[in-house]
């Protein structure tokens, strides 16, 4: 049976989500929607010598590597579209505006029901937008 776009998105984002977990991250938000776009996950990871990190986490998933990957999707123009959602949760979120954030990316590929991931931490910065 054939999966759609929109539940194999869900599942490689749950799936990153676990991951991510067990990684250590905390998760603050899941799926978070503004004007500007969405973040598909928005974690703490407290690993750092700052305190804990915001993370926004974009998650691609894509059936096959052959033509880049899930990370040679996140174009310029989605980094924009992702720091500008990523602006406007900090605004909305006061507790999180002084922490330190960085921008992930979650390459997902293989069988939709059992994603391989890929962590690409500190993938891209708001700095270099």
């Amino acid at each position: 049976m054939a999966v759609d776009r929109k539940t194999r998105g869900n599942t490689a984002e749950t799936a990153a989500q676990r991951y991510l977990i067990r990684a250590g991250l905390r998760p603050i938000a899941a799926n978070a929607g503004f004007r500007a776009g969405e973040l598909d996950l928005v974690m703490l990871d407290g690993s750092g010598r700052e305190g804990d990190t915001v993370v926004f986490v974009e998650v691609r998933y894509r059936r096959s590597s052959a033509f880049g990957g899930g990370a040679a999707s996140v174009n310029l123009a989605k980094r924009r579209k992702l720091v500008r959602a990523a602006q406007l949760f900090l605004a909305g979120h006061p507790q999180y505006r002084q922490a330190p954030c960085r921008f992930d990316v979650v390459e997902a590929d293989g069988a939709p029901d059992a994603p391989q991931l890929h962590w690409i931490k500190d993938a891209f910065r708001a700095d270099d937008i």
